[in-house]
C-alpha cells in the first residue's frame, strides 16, 4: 500500500499541557480515514501539525515516500481547517477565479469542481447570499482546485442542518470514490461509520484505536437475556469461556461474546442446564458501543 501521510509518535504540548501524546498510524492512499474523538482530543491539533500551521513538540511526520519535503508535498494537499474565508461581495466563481491565481491553477478547473459540489447554477450569485451549507462546498471545491492527492477536513459538517449534512457526506463519497485519499476530524460517530473506511479513536491526546472501521464493529455481539433463575444463569454464564463481561441492570442481563454463537445454541445450552428464558435477544455492537467501551475504560 501507498503510503500518504505517516505520523511517527507525534507529540504536541502547550505548556503542562499534552495536547497530542505520542501518535502513530499510517493513511495510505485511497481510503478515507476519520480522526474520532470529543472536543478537546487533539484532532485538530493533530492536522494543524502536519499541515504546517502548528509547530510539534516532538516525534515525526512524512509525507508521501519521506523524500518530499513538507512544503513542496501541501501543494499535493487540499484542506480547510477552518470556517470558510471568502469575499463576501464576490460571486462563488469570481473567488475561485482568486484561489486559482494563488494557488497558480488554471482557471478552466472552476467548472468541474463548482460541478462536483452541486454550486454550477450558483457560480454567479455572491457568496453572502449562500447558506452556511453552501459556503462549505464552495470552501470543498476551492480545496479540490489544484488536484490534491489527499483532501483534509477538520468537522466538515459542523453546524450543518440535516440536508446539509447529507450533502457534503454525499460529496466526500463522491471525491472518494474518484481516488482522492480522504483525511477527516470529526466528534460524530455516524459520519464516520457512515463515510469513512479507517478510524483513528483520539481521547485526551491519545490513540485508543487505529483501522479499519468495520474491524472495530467486527466484535461478537452479545444477548440480552431475561430469567426467573437470574443468579443461576450468571453463575453458569461465567463459567463458560464464550462468554466475557456480564452486566446486569434490573432483571436484565447483558452478556458479551467472546466468540461467535447463535442463539438457538445459547437457548439449547441452558436448557440442558435446567435454565428457561423468558427473554432473549441477539444484538451487534454498534460503533458507539465500541467507542464508549474504548473510551470508558481509559
Amino acid at each position: 500500500m501507498e503510503p500518504i501521510l505517516t505520523l511517527e509518535h507525534l507529540t504536541k504540548k502547550y505548556g503542562s499541557l499534552t495536547a497530542v501524546s505520542d501518535l502513530s498510524f499510517t493513511i495510505n492512499k485511497g481510503n478515507v480515514y476519520g480522526i474520532l474523538g470529543p472536543n478537546g482530543s487533539g484532532k485538530s491539533t493533530t492536522l494543524g501539525v502536519v499541515l504546517n500551521v502548528v509547530n510539534k513538540t516532538a516525534g515525526n511526520f512524512k509525507w508521501f515516500d519521506g523524500n518530499t519535503t513538507t512544503h513542496d508535498a501541501l501543494k499535493k494537499v487540499g484542506a480547510i481547517i477552518e470556517r470558510p474565508n471568502f469575499y463576501p461581495y464576490m460571486t462563488g466563481y469570481e473567488n475561485l477565479k482568486l484561489v486559482c491565481k494563488i494557488k497558480g491553477v488554471d482557471t478552466s478547473k472552476i467548472k468541474e469542481k463548482l460541478e462536483i459540489v452541486d454550486l454550477f447554477d450558483r457560480k454567479h450569485h455572491k457568496f453572502q447570499t449562500y447558506s452556511l451549507g453552501m459556503k462549505q462546498r464552495l470552501a470543498i471545491a476551492s480545496a479540490l482546485l489544484n488536484d490534491p492527492e489527499i483532501l483534509i477536513l477538520d468537522e466538515p459538517t459542523n453546524g450543518l442542518d440535516p440536508k446539509g449534512i447529507h450533502q457534503i457526506r454525499e460529496i466526500i463519497k463522491d471525491i472518494a470514490a474518484q481516488g482522492t485519499t480522504i483525511l477527516l476530524a470529526s466528534h460524530l460517530l455516524d459520519e464516520v461509520e457512515k463515510v469513512c473506511s479507517h478510524v483513528v479513536v483520539l481521547r485526551k491526546g491519545v490513540k485508543l484505536y487505529s483501522g479499519r472501521v468495520d474491524e472495530m464493529v467486527s466484535s461478537h455481539g452479545f444477548f440480552e437475556l431475561k430469567t426467573t433463575q437470574q443468579t443461576e444463569l450468571i453463575a453458569l454464564l461465567e463459567k463458560n469461556k464464550a462468554f466475557g463481561s456480564i452486566k446486569t441492570q434490573g432483571d436484565l442481563i447483558t452478556a458479551f461474546l467472546n466468540e461467535p454463537m447463535k442463539s438457538d445454541e445459547l437457548n439449547s445450552f441452558l436448557f440442558k442446564n435446567n435454565i428457561v428464558l423468558s427473554h432473549l435477544v441477539q444484538r451487534k455492537e454498534s460503533l458507539e458501543e465500541q467507542f464508549l467501551k474504548l473510551t470508558d475504560n481509559n
